[in-house]
């Protein structure tokens, strides 16, 4: 049975790089890379714990389609249990465009697809209360399941003894704190990306953003913050970890495999500043390489990146 379900948003990313501004309308443009990635936050978390050795479960919703058949392929080669991924007729796979200008940022495209589709009625919930933790990635862009349906899910999930995680899309149209209020109650980690913690909250800085959304219900937030590293809160602790610095390619899955290490660290009882460390490792191997995964290996390997970067600290794994 799987330790982690990850459920939520399952999308095929066409990549272009670089793109550091606009063709002229009518106008081409030439890039070194064109690419197809299959990602989506399950997805992605659910591949780079794979790769560090965990059971991974990922559900969702994938169109008839050849993107649909890309993305259950991908999982299953890397292992994750797909039989709570359901196909629908309605509509294509959810699409985004990724253009990644020379640093390594990121803007984006994207089309619904499928996962409009996600329904609680259609979720198998024996599959999610069989994990020790349900994370459920790319919040706001679920429209047929964003707000109360997530929160049902994430309620159920806490009463059968798992944990509970979450992390959002950027909301285009503006919603964030209506979408989310549902839901905040029954997270038990929650790790946005500062500017979308900004806009949920109406907030600034990144201790008054945490104490809101501690406020709110979560009893565990993780404020991602790119290079500045993260910033991490509960009832009684707040760390400011810095970030591992290496030379960004793509920042494509950087969050999710931050989320990915976070979980990790967690199951595995370690302490909070720890557990943080790892994450902020994943998040930081994520960009060395197009891609969400790319640069994300085993465990093994991402402890030698950190003991490279931590002569000592981590010597007792």
């Amino acid at each position: 049975m799987p330790e982690v379900v990850c459920l939520g948003i399952l999308v095929v990313d066409v990549l272009a790089r670089p793109v550091n501004q606009w063709p002229e309308r009518g106008q081409l443009v030439l890039v070194d890379e064109v690419g197809l990635r299959v990602g989506g936050h399950p997805a992605n978390a659910g591949r780079d714990l794979a790769r560090l050795g965990m059971d991974v479960a990922v559900m969702g919703c994938v169109g008839q389609d050849g993107f649909g058949d890309l993305v259950l392929a991908e999982l299953q080669r890397e292992g994750t249990d797909i039989s709570g991924i359901y196909r629908t007729e309605a509509t294509n796979t959810s699409t985004t465009l990724v253009m990644i200008d020379d640093s390594g940022e990121r803007s984006f495209l994207h089309c619904y697809g499928a996962d409009a589709e996600i329904r609680v009625a259609q979720l198998n919930m024996d599959l999610i209360r069989s994990g020790r933790l349900l994370y459920l990635g790319g919040a706001l862009v679920m429209p047929g399941f964003d707000g109360p349906p997530q929160a049902e899910v994430m309620a159920e999930a806490q009463s059968a003894g798992l944990t509970t995680c979450m992390d959002v899309v950027w909301d285009a149209m503006g919603r964030w704190m209506a979408l989310l209020e549902p839901v905040l109650p029954y997270t038990d980690i929650f790790t946005p990306a500062l500017a979308e913690g900004q806009q949920i909250t109406g907030l600034t800085d990144p201790p008054e953003v945490a104490r809101a959304l501690l406020d709110a219900g979560v009893k565990t937030v993780a404020l991602t913050m790119g290079p500045e590293g993260c910033y991490v809160r509960t009832s009684d602790t707040e760390l400011h970890v810095e970030a591992y610095q290496v030379k960004a390619i793509d920042g494509t899955g950087a969050g999710d495999a931050f989320t990915a290490g976070f979980i990790y660290g967690h199951l595995h009882d370690w302490d909070l500043e720890r557990t943080t460390k790892f994450a902020n490792a994943l998040g930081a191997l994520a960009t060395i390489a197009v891609g969400a995964t790319g640069g994300i290996e085993g465990y093994e390997e991402t402890l030698s990146f950190l003991r490279d970067q931590e002569p000592g600290y981590w010597d007792s794994l």
